[in-house]
C-alpha cells in the first residue's frame, strides 16, 4: 500500500526540506498554496540543490491553489520556498 505525507510550509520560508531529512527519490505528489496577499503570494521549490522551479509568481490573484506535480527527487529532498503571502500543504513521500 502506498502511503503519502503531508507537511506544511509557512508564509516566508527559504528552502524548507519537505520531510525530516528528505532525499533523492523522495516523491511530491501535490501542492496545495494559498494565496492570502498577491503581491507576496511567490512559491517555489527545488529538487535537492536544484535550480528554483515557480508555481506561483508575485501578484498571483488571492485564492487556493491545487497544483499537481508527480514527480520524484533526483538530487535530494524537495525544498519549498513562500513568499510573505503564501502559505503551502505539500503531499507526497517524504524521508
Amino acid at each position: 500500500m502506498y502511503k503519502t505525507d503531508y507537511e506544511a510550509v509557512a508564509a516566508s520560508q527559504s528552502d524548507q526540506v519537505l520531510g525530516p531529512s528528505g532525499n533523492k527519490g523522495d516523491t511530491l505528489e501535490t501542492l496545495v498554496v494559498s494565496v492570502a496577499t498577491a503581491a507576496t503570494g511567490t512559491v517555489s521549490i527545488k529538487d535537492g540543490s536544484g535550480s528554483a522551479i515557480t508555481i506561483t509568481a508575485a501578484n498571483t490573484p488571492i485564492g487556493v491553489y491545487s497544483v499537481k506535480v508527480g514527480a520524484r527527487s533526483q538530487s535530494g529532498g524537495w525544498k519549498v520556498t513562500t513568499g510573505a503571502g503564501a502559505t503551502v500543504l505539500a503531499v507526497g513521500r517524504f524521508t
